[in-house]
């Protein structure tokens, strides 16, 4: 089963269970799956996983960026509601690696690239995230790659 498939049948789930937070973060994950198939221009042969695995990255990120905005105009009730839609979409993302694991990576990264300082910052970021492909969040990978190059 894909990953866009997945989402349908939880959607479908969520539908008959009357889950209406569900149903409703689910609807707009399939959307921007959609969405992105007509940019794309695939809408008859679809996304692969690797595709609709950055829309969920994508959601992800935005919901994050949502709930530190909502904390600090203090609106606790909309940070709430977008922490639930983010515990939804969160099962949809491989597994998150370790801190370790990025740490790793990323050095091994460094070691290829030749990389020397601050500077090749956007250079080890671009090879290190490919690897890392969802498994891990842009911010982690961004701080450990600094505090290395500032070594």
């Amino acid at each position: 089963m894909t990953l866009k498939e997945k989402i349908i049948s939880d959607l479908k789930d969520a539908m008959k269970s009357g889950d209406s937070v569900r149903r409703d973060t689910l609807r707009l994950l399939d959307s921007a799956v959609k969405n992105l198939e007509i940019e794309k221009k695939k809408r008859e042969t679809g996304l692969d996983d690797a595709e609709v695995l950055e829309v969920i990255s994508r959601a992800v990120k935005q919901r994050q960026d949502s709930i530190r905005q909502f904390e600090d105009g203090g609106r606790a009730d909309l940070a709430e509601k977008e922490k639930i839609e983010l515990e939804i979409i969160m099962p949809y993302l491989p597994a998150q690696l370790s801190k370790e694991a990025i740490t790793a990576i990323v050095s091994e990264v460094i070691a290829q690239t030749g990389s020397a300082g601050v500077g090749d910052l956007g250079k080890v970021m671009g090879q290190a995230m490919s690897k890392m492909k969802g498994e891990a969040d842009g911010n982690v990978v961004r701080e450990i790659a600094k505090q290395l190059l500032e070594k």
